[in-house]
């Protein structure tokens, strides 16, 4: 069994796995970044870092979180996924996401959320679906959040020595 945290995007429920959540913070203040696509909401720091945060609201609808007292700034461990140029054994990186009503969890089998059926190339983070007494939950695949662009954008390589 896994835990899962719950967030909504409109009156659809979708689920991240815990096991990548790496603190539940309230709503934070957060400075923008100039050139940034919209959905990417800003810039915070945590224990002296920065961390950039994405907006998953906006990212999925063009419709920026509401302030309310179930939004939250999530932070997670995103690691791109290997494919390309890019290392398999690049280091997780804090990323934070900016989710309306994440206040609930879910014990589930993550063997049982099944596959959409849907083509998830447009938005390649949507991953399985379980049905339950919300309806549909669908898993959000952190790893999957950025586009190589924004990635480069966030968290560019560092110079070399």
């Amino acid at each position: 069994m896994a835990l899962f945290l719950l967030f909504r995007i409109g009156p659809d429920h979708y689920a991240l796995d815990t096991a990548e959540v790496a603190e539940v913070l309230p709503l934070t203040t957060l400075k923008q970044i100039p050139g940034a696509p919209a959905w990417v909401g800003g810039l915070m720091v945590r224990h002296g870092q920065p961390v950039p945060v994405i907006d998953i609201p906006a990212l999925a609808t063009g419709t920026p979180a509401v302030a309310r007292k179930s939004t939250r700034t999530v932070l997670v461990h995103y690691r791109r996924p290997a494919h390309g140029r890019h290392v398999i054994d690049q280091p997780a990186r804090l990323l934070g996401l900016r989710l309306e009503y994440a206040t609930e969890t879910l014990r589930a089998d993550a063997a049982a959320f099944v596959d959409s059926g849907i083509d998830p190339a447009p938005v390649r983070y949507l991953g399985p679906v379980l049905h339950d007494t919300r309806g549909l939950v669908q898993w959000v695949r952190v790893g999957a959040l950025l586009r190589d662009a924004v990635h480069d954008l966030l968290f560019p390589d560092p110079a070399p020595a």
